[in-house]
């Protein structure tokens, strides 16, 4: 009904702008067209649209996986609808509606795998969790919202691999002073990279040797490398990065005592929000914009 008055009032405008300006006939094109536009827009994304963020992460392989999605919540559980997609996948990756899960059109390859923190969707989670990451879970993903206030969605890209973080130690086997970095899942091959507090932008290659073990899954590697004729007192560090994650393992010897410490970081970790609504009327728009700057 708010349309239809919409439309009329335009109607009306345009005709009193063709008694004032010499652009009368394309003046009233425009308005009329706008309005139509104003209205398909909203006919194409429904009455309203709600905001779907997702963010880009990445699976550690033969590990449970967080495919991350959020929506505006809604209070009526049963109106929700989620939907998971993966391009180039038949059927879906995951479906809940009416306050369950209905996995009556789930594909095959995502059988007995996946799910959703149920009770953390009325407060708009629709996150999904992917239990066995395998390599070719790797693709992008559609993570689609229905809900009493409207629809929306936003894809993620997501990255599978395998990483861990490192362990340093003194070589006691070696016939000097060396530490010994070993990390036991890598995939792809990663590279490594000794440092030194004391010798800042140093060169360790001549220094220390690396060697990648294939694992028994012939997947994934175990990384070892030793760093030869280290010094008391300094702290070293043993970075393993490839284009999924970066780990790192520190190591601090002094007389009396070893410190350790480690940490690993997801790399390319990033945000992704859909406003369809917005989109859908700002494409019907734009072939008029050159006649709007008509004065």
């Amino acid at each position: 009904m708010g349309s239809v008055i919409a439309l009329k009032e335009s109607f009306f405008s345009a005709m009193r702008i063709r008694r004032n300006g010499k652009y009368s006939i394309i003046s009233i094109i425009i308005i009329l067209a706008g309005a139509i536009a104003f209205i398909i827009g909203f006919g194409i994304s429904g009455r309203h649209s709600i905001t779907v963020t997702t963010l880009t992460s990445a699976g550690n392989i033969g590990e449970d996986g967080i495919l991350s999605c959020t929506f505006e919540p809604d209070i009526k559980l049963s109106d929700i609808v989620i939907q998971w997609l993966k391009e180039g996948v038949t059927g879906l990756v995951h479906e809940f509606k009416k306050g369950k899960d209905d996995l009556s059109d789930q594909d095959e390859m995502f059988r007995g795998r996946t799910a959703v923190f149920a009770d953390q969707v009325i407060v708009g989670n629709a996150s999904l969790r992917l239990k066995n990451v395998q390599l070719t879970d790797a693709g992008t993903y559609k993570c689609y919202i229905i809900t009493s206030k409207g629809k929306g969605n936003a894809k993620l890209e997501y990255k599978t691999g395998a990483f861990s973080i490192p362990e340093v130690n003194v070589d006691s086997n070696a016939s000097s002073e060396s530490l010994r970095c070993e990390a036991p899942r890598w995939f792809p091959q990663p590279t490594v990279v000794w440092a030194s507090q004391v010798d800042q932008g140093a060169n360790f290659s001549e220094v220390s040797n690396t060697s990648f073990e294939l694992n028994p899954e012939n997947v994934t590697m175990k990384v070892v490398s030793v760093l030869y004729n280290v010094t008391i007192n300094t702290t070293y560090s043993c970075m393993i990065e490839n284009d999924i994650a970066k780990a790192t393992g520190d190591i601090r010897v002094t007389d009396s005592e070893i410190k350790r410490q480690s940490h690993l970081q997801l790399l390319n970790s990033k945000a992704s929000l859909c406003l369809s609504s917005f989109v859908a009327i700002s494409w019907v728009l734009l072939p008029l914009c050159p006649y709007l700057m008509l004065k």
